[in-house]
């Protein structure tokens, strides 16, 4: 019996100890990692999520960018944090869901390793070609892709990022294999792209969204079944009769596996009345984000989104890489 009550006395105390800390939390500075460049979109809208977090914490959030490996350098050391809620992942599906189908030695689990808090953004992703690129639409883009893909560069953010995946479903979807460029993020890709160095690059509508509204790029569909507000002129992949080129970015947060879960409640309610607010929405709309509608936010939605993800996508991913 005196074990039995010592169970019951540990069980309540850690309880109560949860509950103190959630009260208290948080006390000081928190760091969410960026595990992207700075000046992408993965850093951008991080920034405004970090502002949120900040406002409605009431302590500073200080954003670090650890790039590299598709943002698993990143996404491995929050892992490895303290899971005491000063230590946060601003990922997306593919460091929180995609990685294994790249990574074999990934050095976290997607599914066990974090506490899911919420989806922050979304934005479905652009084909985006030179400015001087043959093609005018898609129809076109693919015909000629298929014509000489021996010739063609694309650029990608890294193996496992979302313009990787992104290019590597159309490819697929085309029956491509063109040349692979890596560089250490979007913004690079970007501008080797103005500099007639790259062809094509799969991208979120932020990135590359000032450049499409100038000219200096073209953007020839984007992977969804609607169009952007922001590109209404931009006609989608099942509008030009590949469907199978349907992807989003999806922005969200996480904290390492065994966080308290007051902790994460705390971190879930303050994205979520953030995601409410009215200058958020409008600036989050003006980068070209879908709206994240209340029954997709909090932790649960967003774990049931990671293994949707996973199941739908590793298989394809894993078959396209290995063809």
């Amino acid at each position: 019996m005196t074990r039995y009550w010592a169970a019951i006395f540990l069980i309540v105390s850690g309880l109560g100890g949860a509950q103190a800390l959630a009260e208290d939390y948080p006390t000081r500075t928190i760091t969410m990692i960026v595990p992207f460049a700075v000046g992408g979109p993965a850093d951008i809208t991080g920034r405004i999520v970090a502002d949120i977090f900040s406002r409605r914490l009431g302590r500073s959030v200080v954003v670090e960018n650890v790039n590299g490996a598709g943002g698993t350098i990143g996404a491995q050391r929050v892992a490895r944090a303290t899971p005491d809620g000063y230590t946060i992942l601003f990922g997306h599906m593919s460091t929180n869901a995609l990685a294994p189908a790249f990574y074999p030695k990934l050095g976290y689990d997607p599914q066990k390793d974090f506490e899911p808090v919420g989806l922050a953004a979304e934005y479905p992703e652009l084909l985006v070609v030179r400015k001087d690129f043959p093609a005018k639409n898609l129809r076109e883009f693919v015909a000629y892709a298929k014509a000489n893909a021996d010739k063609l560069n694309v650029g990608h953010a890294g193996v496992g990022s979302i313009s990787y995946i992104g290019c590597l479903l159309l490819n697929s979807a085309i029956g491509i294999k063109p040349t692979l460029v890596p560089f250490t993020g979007t913004a690079p890709v970007l501008n080797a792209m103005l500099a007639g160095e790259i062809d094509y690059e799969c991208d979120p509508v932020l990135g590359t969204l000032s450049q499409v509204q100038t000219g200096a790029v073209r953007a020839l569909a984007i992977a969804a079944r609607h169009r952007s507000p922001m590109l209404p002129e931009v006609p989608t992949s099942h509008e030009q009769g590949l469907g199978e080129f349907d992807i989003a970015v999806k922005y969200a947060v996480f904290a390492p596996a065994g966080t308290p879960k007051p902790v994460i409640d705390k971190l879930a309610a303050a994205l979520d009345a953030g995601l409410e607010e009215d200058a958020i929405r409008k600036r989050l709309a003006e980068l070209g984000a879908n709206s994240i509608e209340p029954a997709r936010r909090g932790p649960r939605p967003l774990a049931e989104l990671v293994k949707s993800e996973a199941a739908r996508l590793i298989p394809i991913l894993q078959a396209a890489a290995n063809k």
